[in-house]
């Protein structure tokens, strides 16, 4: 069992002076997006993002939830209190391959978090896989509650969000996305520590989807850091499985 002690002190690491999220000045996220954000914290000292996908359900990364540590989500309140929230179950997509992950390669990198009682305020998107075709180019919407600098967790914890291009090849397996002003030759917007688990998001229908979630970062030039690629893995190949395990946790995902 964790102390409260534990994550006590990580939220505050995490989130005493919440400043901006995403590296580069991306705007404050809104609307039905804000309502659907969540920030995740690990008995293990990290942070990460999610997406509420229904009232008790949270999609997030899976190098988010690695076994032998425990989690709760963040909600704060009408007067931006933070306070932490139970989470009753947790289960990573079983082809999940962390080494994959670490060297920007695709892998099944998600997870969901059953939530022990809906969060208040709160409000869920839909998910659905990125519209065919995919090609260089094409805007998606990235979002989360991670660090404006690289290394100071203090400059986290508002919800943020920045509209990146795709480039290169994307597909079913990984969407590489770039701030478009930049190019990825210098530092733009882009996801950085804690953005790891956020969504990325098209419109579709005229309405907000989530598409993928982010998992990885670089820095200008392939370097490391922030603010250059922003890998995000797809929920083409994964829509079943969460699917299923919502539906065995009595679940129902948001339409």
């Amino acid at each position: 069992m964790i102390r409260s002690l534990t994550f006590g002190s990580l939220l505050a690491a995490a989130l005493a002076s919440p400043a901006a999220a995403m590296v580069g000045g991306a705007p404050e996220a809104t609307g039905a997006l804000s309502r659907a954000l969540v920030t995740i914290v690990g008995s293990r000292g990290n942070f990460c993002s999610g997406t509420l996908i229904a009232p008790d359900l949270v999609l997030s990364a899976a190098h988010c939830v690695g076994p032998g540590a425990d989690y709760k989500v963040v909600h704060f309140d009408a007067q931006r209190q933070p306070s932490l929230r139970d989470v009753a179950r947790v289960a990573a997509h079983p082809e999940f391959d962390m080494r994959a992950i670490l060297g920007h390669r695709a892998s099944a990198d998600v997870a969901l978090l059953k939530l022990a009682a809906p969060l208040p305020g709160k409000a869920p998107l839909p998910i659905a896989a990125p519209e065919d075709p995919l090609a260089a180019g094409q805007d998606f919407t990235v979002a989360g509650i991670g660090v404006t600098r690289r290394g100071d967790g203090r400059s986290g914890g508002t919800a943020r969000s920045a509209t990146l291009t795709a480039t290169g090849r994307p597909g079913r397996l990984q969407i590489r996305l770039t701030d478009p002003a930049a190019g990825g030759g210098r530092a733009g917007l882009g996801a950085c520590t804690g953005d790891s688990g956020g969504p990325a998001l098209q419109a579709q229908n005229d309405r907000l989807v989530v598409i993928g979630v982010v998992s990885w970062s670089t820095g200008p030039g392939n370097s490391a850091g922030c603010g250059g690629l922003t890998g995000v893995t797809p929920l083409t190949l994964y829509r079943d499985w969460i699917a299923r395990t919502a539906q065995s946790w009595g679940s129902a995902l948001a339409r």
